[in-house]
């Protein structure tokens, strides 16, 4: 099934648009408190077409995602009965919510950073932070770095594969989505069977 060359075709459409910037900073932004689709999908494609702007759509991912972060925190401190329940509730994520409350106990602001890179959506680390009401300097500072660790790695990629390389990502984007979802669901299966 070629769902992910699909839907890269539909971001590379997205990304050739002229407001394309600010629907990436307006994902990103979302997607650390609300949204459920990752920056990612955007700011590769967006980076491999136009290599030379990599590191500022970077730039403009990391900090408008930790802007949503702040606002995922806030929503965890002081609005969790109104908005922050609602939004776990909304994507069944209960367990995984309680997930997240033991690995805050376990590596406490560490987490915030690790967060970046975990399969457990982001949102969900930002209003736990706020829930726990977690020192907030540290936790936008761990926002910051590992956030921008995450999207720097993946605009280096597309900055390194550039538009020579853009057609050839088109045609094995479905092995490679295939491969990350099995990978995926592999550690899953694994985090819950060795915890």
């Amino acid at each position: 099934m070629k769902i992910f060359s699909k839907l890269y075709t539909k971001v590379l459409g997205w990304a050739a648009h002229p407001l394309a910037e600010r629907y990436l900073a307006g994902l990103s932004l979302a997607e650390s408190s609300f949204f459920p689709i990752p920056p990612d999908i955007m700011l590769l494609p967006m980076t491999v077409a136009k290599p030379q702007n990599g590191w500022r759509l970077a730039f403009i991912t990391t900090i408008t995602s930790v802007i949503g972060g702040i606002l995922g925190y806030f929503i965890g401190k002081y609005l969790f009965i109104f908005i922050g329940e609602g939004i776990i509730n909304f994507y069944h994520a209960q367990q995984k919510f309680e997930q997240v409350k033991n690995l805050f106990d376990l590596y406490g602001v560490w987490i915030i950073f690790i967060a970046g890179f975990t399969p457990i959506p982001y949102k969900l680390f930002t209003i736990t932070a706020g829930v726990l009401s977690m020192t907030f300097l540290p936790f936008v500072l761990a926002s910051f770095i590992g956030r921008g660790c995450r999207f720097y790695l993946v605009a280096g990629l597309g900055i390194w594969f550039g538009p020579r390389y853009g057609e050839k990502l088109h045609q094995v984007i479905d092995i490679i989505g295939w491969i990350t979802l099995v990978i995926i669901t592999i550690l899953l299966i694994l985090y819950v069977a060795f915890r």
